[in-house]
């Protein structure tokens, strides 16, 4: 299983001669599923090189503070924020004692006093500069600023014996591993659809409603935090979509169909947020259509019903689809739960002002066959974390 699916790691090399162990650690962590993108010291640099970093990462290697070709000129504020962890392997004594301190004397410590998340640093030295007063007072201080330390003995490059060797790749990278909480979402293929769908009538006019994509796309980032891989079927959206998704695009409730069937059998749980058009134009119109008379007809029929569809499937994952209603809400809710043979449905109101669809908030009820929670209003990522966490409660 690939605990670290999904998940940012930068690293950062320092000067040790155990530098040369950084490709095989980037290896080892890409082998638990993560992205990782490397920052090299100058006295890194001494030991490995910027190629071998490059080449193992797949991404360019980060060395200087003062990169005019980083965003804004800030690339310790972007790569700050661009990871979920922060390791630092090999620690040398120097490197140690500038976090320690507090300084930003390069991009590493500049980054580290940027950075918001969980940092680990694996020490690389002579047992006997390990032992100092000054490295371990350093290392005390640390700890108290919660990091976490991965440690290793044995025998060293110099000859002596002894703590301070750098712990080997497999181990560091499962201690970054461990530093996450993984749930039982870990490695699962979550398939969501959101946003509307557009049923054309003319080349200048259409059907669709008022879906953002903001709670499916908080859906996603709730799924993905959990560790599992999300591929999103999306119509027209008007929120940036998480970047660590698979995204498919499409227009048509017929477009949305055919590729989620084309995918459906590769996941482990569909969840259909998608505000999908219950019908479509008959015939349409070619060229656009004049105004004419006052009273115009279109002729509607109805498009396959997207969740129902899957959830009849021989081999289908577990499936969890949204109503939106404007009354009745949980009794609406439950008559669809039974007529869609899905296990979940999650009810809103959308006829409120101030939550539901176009806004940042949301209020819903998770309901299932023999079970129903009320999640109050908050902000639909805070809602999306919920659901996740009833469902896998529930379900897995």
């Amino acid at each position: 299983m690939k605990t670290l699916t999904n998940k940012r790691i930068l690293l950062g090399v320092s000067g040790s001669i155990a530098a040369y162990k950084a490709p095989d650690i980037v290896r080892r962590l890409q082998d638990l599923g993560a992205e990782v993108r490397v920052i090299l010291t100058n006295g890194g640099a001494k030991f490995i090189t910027e190629l071998s970093l490059q080449t193992t990462s797949k991404h360019k290697v980060h060395s200087n503070l003062w990169d005019k070709e980083a965003e804004l000129a800030m690339g310790h504020i972007e790569l700050a924020r661009w990871a979920d962890a922060f390791l630092v392997a090999p620690a040398s004594a120097n490197t140690i004692a500038n976090l320690a301190s507090g300084k930003a004397c390069d991009l590493l410590t500049s980054i580290a006093l940027a950075f918001e998340g969980k940092i680990l640093i694996a020490p690389a030295m002579n047992q006997a500069m390990y032992h100092s007063n000054g490295v371990q007072n350093n290392l005390a201080i640390l700890k108290k600023h919660s990091i976490e330390m991965i440690t290793d003995s044995g025998e060293q490059a110099c000859g002596d014996v002894g703590e301070g060797r750098l712990a080997q790749p497999e181990t560091i990278a499962q201690k970054v591993s461990d530093a996450f909480t993984n749930t039982k979402l870990t490695g699962k293929n979550i398939l969501i659809t959101l946003g509307a769908t557009i049923e054309p009538i003319d080349p200048v006019r259409y059907l669709s409603n008022h879906s953002s994509g903001k709670m499916g796309n908080a859906l996603a980032q709730a799924c993905i935090e959990s560790g599992a891989n999300v591929t999103l079927i999306h119509g027209n959206v008007s929120t940036e979509l998480t970047q660590q998704s698979h995204k498919l695009p499409v227009d048509t409730a017929e477009q949305m169909y055919q590729k989620v069937m084309e995918v459906i059998k590769d996941q482990d749980i569909f969840i259909s947020v998608a505000a999908v058009s219950d019908y479509r134009i008959k015939n349409v119109e070619k060229n656009k259509i004049k105004r004419e008379n006052k009273h115009l007809t279109l002729d509607l029929v109805a498009n396959k019903d997207i969740l129902y569809e899957v959830s009849q499937l021989e081999n289908r994952p577990l499936c969890i689809g949204f109503a939106a209603e404007t009354e009745n809400i949980v009794k609406n809710a439950q008559n669809k739960l039974k007529n869609k043979g899905c296990d979940v449905i999650i009810a809103n109101d959308v006829s409120k002002p101030d939550f539901g669809m176009k806004n940042d908030d949301n209020e819903v009820y998770f309901i299932s066959q023999n079970f129903s929670e009320k999640i109050e209003k908050n902000n639909k990522q805070k809602i999306a974390r919920k659901i996740v966490k009833i469902f896998i409660r529930k379900f897995l």
